[in-house]
């Protein structure tokens, strides 16, 4: 089945190991949930040898335990979740795997945007319904957060802060009083929660006064800010997971030279450095240098050596495919970039040699181009 998708989720893609887990799950679990959360935290963060399971769990979330805890027992309350963090830190991948545990449906998602609604999250109408039949709830459309509402398991708010405040403050009834009304009709006008409803939102940390929350709605939420990964090693599993699923995915039958990942987190850490000592933000990359942007490089790369390049991945395509991605200003980004690559790569290359001097001549020549 999920060869027949361009992306399954979660719960589809581990449907086998999430069967295998519920199978062998006698912890308690609260409301409705599929999974207790002890093996709720298993899924996500994969097994070790002390849990004594018959197979192993891989680790589908990389970052610090104690996150994903405070999630599940959030979720495990009658509060909702907001993780908090900046763009491509995992709060959206984090919010689907716990979905899926919990309810084995992650598909409940409202994408907040500056043109969502408050129909959106609670419900419209099938006008040609409502004009052959008049307004019931069979001519009732029910939102994403509705029909989480309805089958008491999690719905997802994406990019909360995008929304408006009119969209945000309907979350409030929802969150504190566990219903809808629908005024529009006379009979069956209230839709209850069901027992394991809650809500997973996620905010871009970037987007602070876009729409800030409102007093009464943070009150609603418990908060779980998601850090950057900057732990090298930690960062490198993340790369490398997300690789391998791209490869398979594709049928690519291409190695990650362990070098180049070296380099492309060395770099992205020097990027980093470079933003943080920066005077003002014209020194900064507008780039948020993220673990999913350095997934993105290296999915560029691979991508072009294995349509356009003899299907090896060479440090001059991966410096490419790091500077077009990187180089989203001109000329401020452009500069940015020159200034590193003169000032920092060419050095390294010529001290350490190897790939470093294919990444330097790659760098210059993508940067002249784009000049």
């Amino acid at each position: 089945m999920t060869d027949e998708m361009l992306r399954a989720p979660a719960e589809v893609k581990y449907a086998e190991e999430l069967d295998w887990l519920e199978s062998i799950d006698d912890g308690p679990k609260p409301f409705s949930w599929r999974l207790s959360p002890r093996m709720v935290r298993l899924f996500v963060l994969g097994s070790e040898r002390s849990d004594g399971l018959d197979r192993e769990i891989a680790q589908k979330w990389f970052g610090d335990r104690s996150f994903v805890e405070r999630a599940i027992v959030t979720l495990a309350s009658d509060r909702g979740l907001l993780l908090i963090g900046d763009p491509g830190t995992g709060k959206s991948w984090l919010a689907e795997l716990l979905a899926a545990a919990i309810s084995r449906n992650s598909t409940l998602v409202v994408q907040g945007t500056a043109g969502t609604t408050e129909d959106h999250i609670k419900y419209s109408w099938n006008v040609s319904m409502v004009i052959a039949k008049g307004q019931s709830r069979e001519s009732m459309i029910p939102s994403p957060i509705m029909t989480a509402m309805e089958q008491g398991v999690i719905g997802r708010f994406e990019e909360l802060t995008r929304s408006t405040s009119d969209v945000q403050d309907a979350l409030i009834s929802i969150l504190s009083e566990k219903y809808v009304s629908i005024p529009e009709l006379d009979d069956d006008n209230i839709v209850f929660a069901q027992p394991g409803f809650s809500i997973i939102a996620t905010a871009n940390s970037r987007d602070r006064g876009v729409n800030d929350l409102s007093s009464a709605l943070k009150r609603r939420f418990n908060f779980v800010r998601i850090p950057v990964v900057t732990n090298k090693k930690s960062e490198a599993e993340i790369v490398r997971f997300r690789t391998t699923e791209l490869l398979r995915r594709h049928n690519i039958d291409l190695e990650l030279p362990p070098t180049l990942l070296d380099i492309l987190l060395q770099s992205f850490a020097d990027l980093r450095a470079a933003a943080a000592s920066a005077q003002s933000d014209d020194g900064k990359l507008e780039s948020a240098l993220s673990t999913a942007e350095q997934i993105g490089v290296l999915e560029d790369a691979i991508l072009h050596s294995n349509f356009f390049g003899d299907r090896t991945l060479k440090a001059e395509t991966l410096a490419g495919s790091l500077v077009g991605s990187l180089a989203r200003r001109s000329p401020e980004d452009l500069a940015i970039l020159n200034k590193y690559w003169h000032g920092v790569i060419e050095p390294r290359s010529k001290k350490d040699g190897g790939d470093w001097q294919g990444f330097l001549e790659g760098g210059r020549q993508a940067i002249a181009t784009l000049s």
